[in-house]
C-alpha cells in the first residue's frame, strides 16, 4: 500500500469506529428519553461529536501536508499555552516574557520543525528560551515569588511547545525505506494513546477497584491503567502495518507511549489540582480544554520521537 492509501484506511478506520460509537449514543439517547435527562449518555454524546470534529480537523491538515500538520500542531500549542498561562498567577513584570513566548519561541520552534533543523529545535526551549525569558522578567525589577513565575512560564513552554512539538517533529526523520510516510507516525501515536485514555476510562468504569492516587486523580485505578495500557498496546500492534516497526517493536514501542502517557495525565491532573480546577479549560464542548486532550500526549511525545529517531533512523 502507498502512504496515501495507508492514510486513508487508517482514517477510514477511525470513522468507521465513530460511525459505531454514534450509533450507540442515539440507540442510548432514545432508550433513555422517557426517563429525563441522563448526564452519563449526554457526555458520551457530546464527546462523539466532538471526536467528530478532531478527526476533521485532522484530516484537513493532513489534506495540506507537512505544512498543515505542522500549523496544526502550532496551533494547539498556542492553544494549550493560553490555558496553560490562563490558571497561572502572572505579574505586570512578566509581560515581556510572556508575549516573548506566545509570539516569539513558539512560532520559531515550529519553523524550526519545518525546516527540520533537529540540534537547535532540540535545545531551542531548554537552553535559550529558558536562558532568556527570566532576563526579561528580571529587568523589570519585579522580585516577588520571582523563581515561582519564572518556573511556571519555563513549565508550559517545555509541557505545550517543546514537547508536543515533538509529535510533528516525526515528519524530519530520515528512516530507510519509510520515506514519505512519516505523516503516519503521527497517526500512530495519536490513535494509540488516545486509545488508552478512552480504554483506561472504559477498563476503570467496569472493573475499577483500587485507586491508584485518589488525591490527583480519583477516576484513575490499577485495573483502569493494567486494562487500558495492554488494550492500547494492542491497538498498537495491530497498526504495526503503518509503521517502519515489526508487529512485536510496535507493541513494545506503544507499551511504553501507553505507560508515560498515562503519568502525563496523572501530572497534568495534579498541577489541575494544584490550581483548584477540574479542566484546562472549555475549548472543545464534552472533551474540557485543550490541554485536557494532549496532556499524556505531551509525554509520550518526545518519548516517542527519540526511541524512534536513535532506533530507526540512520
Amino acid at each position: 500500500m502507498t502512504a496515501t492509501e495507508q492514510s486513508l484506511a487508517l482514517f477510514a478506520g477511525i470513522a468507521a469506529i465513530l460511525v459505531v460509537a454514534s450509533i450507540i449514543g442515539i440507540v442510548l439517547q432514545r432508550r433513555w428519553v422517557t426517563s429525563g435527562p441522563n448526564v452519563v449518555i449526554e457526555n458520551f454524546n457530546s464527546r462523539i461529536k466532538a471526536w467528530w470534529m478532531i478527526l476533521l480537523a485532522a484530516w484537513i491538515a493532513f489534506l495540506l501536508g507537512n505544512a498543515g500538520v505542522i500549523a496544526l500542531f502550532g496551533f494547539i500549542s498556542f492553544a494549550s499555552l493560553r490555558e496553560f498561562l490562563t490558571l497561572t498567577p502572572t505579574r505586570r513584570a512578566d509581560h515581556l516574557a510572556l508575549a516573548s513566548a506566545f509570539f516569539l519561541v513558539l512560532p520559531f520552534q515550529y519553523y524550526l520543525i519545518w525546516i527540520g533543523w533537529y540540534e537547535l529545535y532540540s535545545t531551542f526551549i531548554p537552553v535559550f528560551a529558558f536562558s532568556l525569558l527570566p532576563i526579561f522578567a528580571a529587568l523589570r525589577g519585579d522580585t516577588a515569588a520571582f523563581t515561582l513565575r519564572v518556573a511556571e512560564v519555563q513549565w508550559g513552554l517545555m509541557i505545550c511547545v517543546f514537547c508536543l512539538s515533538h509529535v510533528p517533529a516525526l515528519l524530519t526523520l530520515d528512516i530507510p525505506g519509510y520515506e514519505g510516510r512519516q505523516m503516519l507516525l503521527i497517526g500512530f501515536i495519536i490513535v494509540v494513546v488516545q486509545s488508552n485514555d478512552v480504554l483506561q476510562y472504559i477498563w476503570g468504569k467496569l472493573l475499577g477497584r483500587r485507586k491508584i492516587a485518589p488525591r490527583v486523580s480519583p477516576s484513575k485505578t490499577v485495573e483502569g491503567l493494567l486494562g487500558g495500557v495492554l488494550s492500547a498496546t494492542l491497538v498498537g500492534m495491530l497498526l504495526w502495518w503503518i509503521t517502519p516497526f515489526s508487529l512485536w517493536q510496535a507493541g513494545a514501542i506503544a507499551l511504553v507511549i501507553n505507560l508515560m502517557g498515562f503519568f502525563g495525565g496523572l501530572v497534568m491532573s495534579a498541577i489541575k489540582r494544584d490550581r483548584g480546577v477540574k479542566d484546562w479549560g472549555q475549548m472543545i464542548k464534552g472533551h474540557g480544554g485543550m490541554l485536557d486532550r494532549i496532556d499524556s500526549v505531551v509525554f509520550a511525545g518526545p518519548i516517542f520521537f527519540h526511541l524512534t529517531r536513535y532506533l530507526w533512523t540512520v
